[in-house]
């Protein structure tokens, strides 16, 4: 039997592979949203009236990618922009009654996948699991910027403005 020692390269076909399930499934199942924009759901939900610039950092999405993911939300009727009433500068995302719906129904698709990846393996093996990777964050995850609860991206190059990043770069303990 061959091992395979490109843990990296693993983990990363993985994560895309997951992402892909996910949103195929999400749209299989009726859904409006992508895993991504399911994250934002659940933000909000957590708290309402966020900043772009908060839930950004949070999953971590550059500016530009979380201005798409907004606007599609908010075409969709999920979310609405608001002027910030203490601050007339910044709009704060909100999200509308049918957003919750939304939420809720991506949150029982996440849960139906979390627990197909859990079938065939034993609680140990899922524990272990989970310690490994746990154990990646806390080894590579960059200093807290203070604000993410979410794994950070390295931190950019001097002199650079902005790197480009996908819109769902990261996951959360709900799948996202």
């Amino acid at each position: 039997m061959s091992s395979d020692d490109r843990l990296i390269y693993l983990l990363s076909i993985v994560q895309q592979t997951l992402k892909d399930h996910t949103n195929r499934t999400l749209a299989e199942m009726g859904g409006k949203v992508t895993l991504a924009q399911a994250a934002i759901l659940f933000l909000l939900e957590e708290k309402d009236r966020r900043f772009m610039s908060e839930m950004g950092q949070v999953i971590g999405v550059d500016k530009s990618a979380m201005t798409r993911l907004v606007d599609r939300l908010e075409k969709a009727g999920l979310v609405k922009r608001r002027i910030d009433p203490e601050n007339r500068r910044a709009i704060s995302i909100l999200l509308t009654p049918a957003g919750r719906r939304e939420a809720a129904a991506a949150l029982t698709v996440i849960k139906r996948i979390n627990e197909e990846i859990r079938k065939g393996y034993s609680s140990a093996e899922v524990d272990a699991f989970k310690k490994i990777l746990g154990g990646m964050l806390r080894k590579f995850k960059a200093p807290p910027t203070g604000m993410s609860v979410m794994p950070s991206r390295p931190p950019r190059a001097a002199g650079r403005k902005g790197a480009p990043g996908s819109e769902d770069d990261h996951e959360d303990e709900r799948g996202v």
